[in-house]
């Protein structure tokens, strides 16, 4: 059974990283979504409340487990006992920096490669900041995030339920 990582921060888990957290459970025997808690940027949702949505979007899949996971991503992949990281793509930028951090943690851990899996072109678009820009704004996003992830949008923003 082949075991991988899908890292990300997941502020807040979209349909984009969903499709490819459900495609991935399918290639692979074991997967760990891997929340990273002390990313550089600002979050909206603290790192339980990360794990938590991201719990709850990928229940219906039994091969995936999700855990919060800190320092570099080669050394959880590792340490997990993974022998991938799965990595999302949206567009040519994603494209770039994907290909430097997989230079880079090859470098760093050469036992360790990268999947990079296209999301479906109805998430193409999506992207986690722009998500929480339109939702504090009052735009709708459903169809953006699982239903369970747009209440705690309006939560956090303390806007109406749609």
């Amino acid at each position: 059974m082949v075991t991988a990582l899908y890292p990300g921060t997941f502020d807040p888990v979209t349909m984009g990283h969903l499709n490819v957290a459900q495609r991935a459970a399918h290639l692979f025997g074991h997967l760990i979504v891997a929340v990273y808690d002390t990313p550089s940027k600002s979050l909206l949702f603290n790192t339980e409340e990360r794990v938590g949505m991201m719990r709850e979007a990928v229940a219906d899949l039994p091969n995936v487990s999700v855990r919060p996971f800190h320092g570099l991503v080669v050394n959880t992949a590792r340490d997990a006992g993974a022998a991938a990281i799965v990595r999302g793509l949206r567009s040519g930028p994603d494209f770039e920096y994907e290909s430097q951090m997989f230079f880079m943690n090859r470098r760093l851990e050469p036992d360790v490669d990268m999947v990079s899996l296209m999301s479906d072109q109805e998430h193409m678009f999506i992207s986690s900041s722009l998500l929480k820009e339109v939702a504090q704004l009052g735009g709708e996003i459903s169809g953006m995030v699982p239903e369970h992830v747009a209440r705690a949008l309006a939560e956090k923003y303390q806007l109406p339920q749609r």
